[in-house]
């Protein structure tokens, strides 16, 4: 990793304070619940939503529930693997021992899930920070053992980062939404303060990964890029970081991804070219979103939530929820 200088170290500081003003504004409290993570879900498969930086926020709590109106029954789980020290932002982003060890403690999580429910699905979404870190619990997971994909919005990685480890422990692949609109936090920032894996560079959520060519352009063909679109506007992701898990937006762009079986070019590509209009996110008679169908398939969520605290699984020690 290289040394940052003193206007690295300056920038820094100057950015992670603009980013906790912003950041303290979307936060939702302690202790909050977790009402998509139950027994009844948890046999269906299991989604795992990675926190930002910032910890648990309303950010991320919406792409919970953009995933449960687009119709996902799984158990859906957010993971804050952020330091328990509140706005330490700087150790988040930079502290990489720290940030793997999580990773490795939440892919050891996942092989007790898979253990207990064989044959469901698994699929890491992450949000900014979150990005990085589900790549990273990928490399951790033991050989052989696979998830099935990895959904990744706005993520803080490095264009170059090498992702020939973490393709080999996805079934369906990778989807890596970007928008050359975040430029503040993905431009501007990352550059001065350094992206997850300690690069000073606009981040892949913004220009996506470079494509490596010759032998290694194998292991990329379950990379699925998408760029921002003026129609996702409409489902309220305005290609802005702080917009980047809007609650329309995942559940008529990444909830589909969830439930499709497998991945491949022109599926993503008709997800992530889907057409909106402002009608297909009027509120619905359940005060849910309503979400436009795929293939002539309404997405229709199914309510399964615990009646009460012992319902809540538990799979052993984990990064704990702010």
């Amino acid at each position: 990793m290289r040394r940052p200088t003193r206007l690295n170290r300056t920038g820094t500081s100057i950015f992670l304070l603009a980013w906790s003003v912003l950041a303290t504004s979307l936060s939702s409290g302690c202790n909050r619940p977790q009402p998509y993570l139950s027994w009844p879900r948890l046999d269906h498969g299991l989604v795992i939503v990675l926190t930002g930086i910032e910890g648990r926020s309303a950010l991320n709590e919406a792409i919970c529930e953009g995933l449960a109106d687009g119709g996902v029954n799984w158990a859906v789980e957010l993971c804050d693997w952020t330091s328990p020290v509140p706005m330490n932002y700087l150790v988040n982003l930079r502290d990489q021992d720290r940030n793997r060890q999580q990773a490795e403690e939440i892919a050891a999580k996942i092989v007790r899930y898979k253990m207990a429910h064989p044959e469901r699905p698994v699929v890491l979404v992450g949000q900014s920070g979150g990005g990085a870190i589900a790549v990273w619990i990928t490399e951790a997971l033991p050989p052989g053992e696979k998830i099935d994909g990895i959904v990744m919005l706005a993520a803080s990685l490095s264009p170059d980062y090498a992702l020939d480890g973490a393709m080999e422990g996805v079934r369906r692949g990778i989807v890596n939404y970007y928008s050359t609109r975040d430029w503040f936090i993905l431009g501007i920032g990352t550059i001065i303060s350094g992206t997850m894996d300690g690069e000073h560079s606009s981040s892949a959520g913004r220009v996506g990964f470079v494509m490596p060519h010759g032998k290694r352009a194998k292991a990329y063909e379950k990379l699925y890029q998408i760029p921002w679109q003026k129609d996702m506007a409409l489902s309220g992701y305005s290609g802005t970081h702080l917009t980047s898990g809007a609650r329309e937006f995942v559940a008529a762009y990444v909830a589909p991804l969830v439930l499709a079986p497998m991945w491949d070019k022109s599926f993503v590509e008709m997800v992530g070219n889907r057409k909106m209009d402002k009608s297909q996110f009027l509120p619905s008679v359940a005060s849910q979103k309503a979400v436009p169908p795929i293939n002539g398939k309404p997405a229709s969520p199914k309510n399964m939530e615990p009646s009460s605290q012992s319902d809540r699984p538990d799979f052993g020690p984990a990064p704990a929820v702010r």
